[in-house]
């Protein structure tokens, strides 16, 4: 591994990853305006290379594409990747309960033992291995109690099919129960500049059970990278084509933020996004921040963002930034 990259421990598993992820929502595809197979293995490669080991998928991205892709990428590197995937968003029975429609196909969440047992496999098939390293529950499902849920997942890990535990999208209450149940090593939730919920619903109950917490949309979609102009139009169905918080003006508030923080920026020679990562990565009970790339060149830029290490007093500085200019943001 880079020595310069930050690592950190996935709860109490004994496995260790890189604190920057790589997401891979985008490579699927789905939501995000299609995909480039080609420059997708590429950004999931010169991450590997660059240090960052941690590589998020799901089979929801894309009903398997994004998967698949990731497959494909680790070939010959698969001893240096840590490969988290999930579990429980089943377009293959109709058990549970209806989520949503991906190309006209229904998908439901659920939690299931079975639906476990069979999904796994599936997901071992389309990544090229026979161990998953974190595996964690996509959406929460109402109609299984999480005890079976858990018993499931601690059967893979006894198997040797799974290395560690986790859980995503879930609230206070079914956390609890989770970590009442067996061993969680992860969360999974937003969290970002514009999203800190958590901090006071999530992480106290994480931090108290030794659970590491990875934060998805780290840059809100984008929104924080400071790469995306006011004046850019999206297109076909690329989530944020309609979303309130991809307005204008809300555009020009992080542009005014990025000017805000261009002396800290200056001083480790980085980009805004790589700032706004290294400060995810300093928040108290942030163990990892997951940041999407579509090539390599995003890829190796989020690299460089998990060898900045902040001071007390640029975090201070970085948070005035952020009270004064990213205020009144649409969710």
């Amino acid at each position: 591994m880079n020595s310069r990259q930050i690592t950190r421990s996935i709860g109490k598993s004994g496995v260790v990853a890189s604190a920057v992820g790589l997401g891979t929502w985008a490579i699927g595809g789905w939501m995000w305006g299609g995909t480039d197979e080609a420059e997708s293995i590429a950004a999931i490669q010169a991450s590997i290379d660059a240090g960052v080991l941690l590589i998020d998928t799901a089979p929801a991205y894309g009903l398997g594409r994004s998967e698949e892709i990731v497959g494909k990428a680790i070939k010959g590197r698969r001893d240096r990747a840590v490969i988290a995937t999930k579990c429980g968003l089943n377009w293959h029975s109709k058990k549970g309960n209806h989520f949503f429609d991906q190309d006209g196909t229904p998908v439901n969440r659920y939690l299931g033992a079975e639906g476990i047992a069979y999904e796994v496999e599936q997901s071992l098939r389309r990544l090229g291995t026979d161990y998953i390293d974190l595996y964690i529950t996509h959406w929460q499902d109402p109609t299984t109690p999480i005890a079976e849920t858990m018993q499931a997942l601690e059967r893979l890990k006894s198997a040797g099919k799974i290395r560690a535990i986790g859980a995503s999208n879930l609230n206070a209450a079914e956390l609890q129960q989770y970590v009442g149940t067996g061993q969680l090593d992860a969360i999974q939730e937003r969290y970002s500049m514009l999203d800190r919920e958590i901090e006071q619903t999530l992480l106290p109950i994480a931090r108290q059970h030794q659970v590491a917490a990875l934060s998805y949309s780290s840059l809100a979609l984008g929104l924080l990278s400071g790469a995306i102009d006011p004046a850019r139009e999206f297109s076909g169905d690329d989530q944020r084509k309609d979303n309130p918080r991809f307005s204008q003006a809300n555009r020009r508030k992080v542009a005014a933020l990025k000017h805000a923080l261009a002396p800290v920026a200056e001083v480790h020679q980085a980009s805004m996004a790589q700032i706004v990562i290294a400060w995810t990565l300093a928040q108290p009970g942030i163990t990892f921040a997951l940041c999407g790339a579509r090539n390599a060149t995003q890829a190796l830029d989020n690299a460089r963002a998990g060898e900045i290490l902040l001071s007390a007093a640029e975090l201070t500085a970085i948070d005035a930034a952020v009270a004064g200019h990213l205020v009144a943001i649409d969710a």
